[in-house]
């Protein structure tokens, strides 16, 4: 093993264009590209795919982007890159009903290679994410990296330095960025009419099945090479039934659902606190309830994030409201999403918009009349449109907020990973010091009560209380060393990422 060492929305955004001129690939820094025509063609790359036939209709984010970035005026879809020749043929299938002839690629190396390739969008598993943004800046290629930007905090910070250091245009797939309703609800906010904003949380209230458990390694389908599927990650057995999506719950390629859907609601929380650096202090708890099954992250996580100028606190469920029920339930009215809690009033909402309420609970003002897919469209617009005049302050998601982002999910992470089983008396006095996280920390005693879970039997995992430098991206204390350890990784040949700067 190697270890390495440390605007406009959517007409607007849609309009006009400069292709890239790239005139170098490989592992050197290539030059940034320059504007050329208008009319110039912006040629994509999209690599992962997803999996087909996944219960849940879940995963196949490379697939809706393909369909995205297909109504980006000017943009042609030139190849798909995907290690399961399976999914690779049935996305140029697809592809090729929009009258397109994408070159087909299992092997990112190879891809990169290509000269007749200007931008590529990494829609890989997380473990693949800064692997596959750092080579394609190096071979001159700008990059729409899906959310979260990275897999761990190191490698995050790597792909921030790659894109300066290799002159690329970075997008990450936070498109809540692209919301108008979101962009004036938090110029509202701001503009201090409801008071300072006292915390911000986030709701993830999303049921799901356990994924089963198996006696035995699981087969490799045949159409997949596993050495390039694992790529960074350990080459171990395969011991779920289904490869594509279920990595989300294992931690060698995964992040959980605070680092799937949770890091969506981290950034807009972030982007309304004016993007504050990662928290100097967190803890986190939950477990993995009422699961007979081979997944490791938790399906009930809750985190404390003491940031600035205001706490953080992330809720994230995945089982029913309660025994039986088909819905996941609501805080404050609220399943999926974000509540921003101000002196004098408050705001709940997702990628659309939301409202703001005063404390009584009567509705001040609305926000928001985008769908999720006009604002996706701008989202890929965007990039586009950076892409074209070269200018990375044009991106409403740039890799330092999406590396921010991610990184608190980490944190979270890392804190529960160190964590041990605790009765809830211990979870109740390290919640204590914040009222809104006693709160959270009572409610999830109930929610698992409400399931059926014996917490006399079934704990929930306290993780310690960590200190964080926020501008050394390290942490200090008595748990440092562990902590730090689970900030990078061990990366097996060839595929490490690389230290850059």
């Amino acid at each position: 093993m190697h270890r390495t060492t440390r605007r406009s929305f959517v007409k607007s955004s849609m309009a006009g264009g400069l292709a890239l001129g790239l005139s170098r690939v490989g592992n050197s820094a290539a030059p940034a590209a320059s504007a050329a025509s208008p009319n110039s063609e912006v040629r994509l790359a999209i690599v992962g795919l997803g999996g087909i036939d996944i219960p849940g209709s879940v995963g196949g984010r490379g697939r809706q982007l393909i369909e995205a970035f297909e109504k980006v005026p000017g943009v042609r879809i030139a190849a798909l890159c995907d290690v399961d020749q399976a999914i690779l043929d049935h996305g140029v299938a697809l592809v090729k009903k929009s009258g397109a002839s994408p070159a087909a690629y299992r092997d990112i190396r190879k891809l990169l290679e290509a000269k007749d390739i200007d931008a590529v969008i990494v829609a890989l598993p997380n473990h693949w994410h800064a692997l596959a943004t750092v080579w394609a800046c190096q071979a001159g290629k700008d990059v729409y990296v899906e959310k979260p930007m990275s897999y761990n905090i190191w490698e995050g910070r790597q792909i921030v330095a790659a894109a300066k250091q290799y002159g690329r245009i970075v997008q990450v797939g936070t498109q809540g960025r692209s919301s108008p309703g979101l962009r004036e609800a938090f110029e509202f906010i701001r503009s201090g009419q409801i008071g300072k904003i006292r915390y911000v949380h986030v709701i993830v209230y999303r049921q799901r099945d356990g994924i089963g458990k198996s006696a035995a390694p699981t087969p490799v389908p045949p159409s997949v090479d596993y050495d390039l599927w694992c790529g960074p990650a350990p080459m171990g057995p395969l011991k779920r039934k289904y490869l594509h999506y279920d990595w989300h719950w294992f931690w060698a390629t995964g992040n959980g659902e605070i680092g799937n859907n949770g890091v969506h609601y981290i950034d807009m929380c972030r982007w309304a606190l004016g993007n504050p650096k990662m928290p100097r202090r967190l803890f986190s708890f939950g477990g993995r309830f009422l699961y007979d099954d081979d997944g490791e992250t938790p399906n009930t996580h809750v985190a404390f994030l003491d940031c600035e100028p205001a706490p953080m606190i992330c809720e994230l469920r995945g089982l029913p409201e309660k025994k039986g029920a088909k819905a996941a339930g609501k805080h404050r009215n609220l399943g999926i999403g974000i509540l921003i809690q101000c002196e004098g009033g408050y705001f709940t909402g997702t990628h659309p918009g939301g409202k703001i309420f005063d404390n009584q609970g009567k509705e001040i003002k609305e926000f928001g009349s985008a769908s999720v897919g006009e604002i996706v469209a701008t989202h890929v617009a965007n990039f586009i449109e950076a892409v074209r005049s070269r200018k990375a302050d044009l991106l409403y998601a740039p890799a330092l907020e999406g590396h921010l982002s991610a990184g608190f999910s980490h944190l979270a992470n890392i804190s529960y990973r160190l964590g041990v089983a605790a009765p809830h008396e211990a979870i109740r006095e390290a919640a204590r010091a914040n009222a809104e996280l006693a709160d959270a920390a009572e409610r999830c005693r109930e929610h698992l009560a409400a399931n059926g879970a014996d917490l006399h039997t079934s704990r929930l995992v306290l993780g310690p209380w960590l200190t964080f430098d926020p501008d050394a991206e390290r942490f200090i204390g008595e748990t440092a060393a562990a902590a730090n350890a689970l900030a990078t990784r061990e990366y097996r040949p060839p595929f490490v990422v690389p230290a850059i700067g």
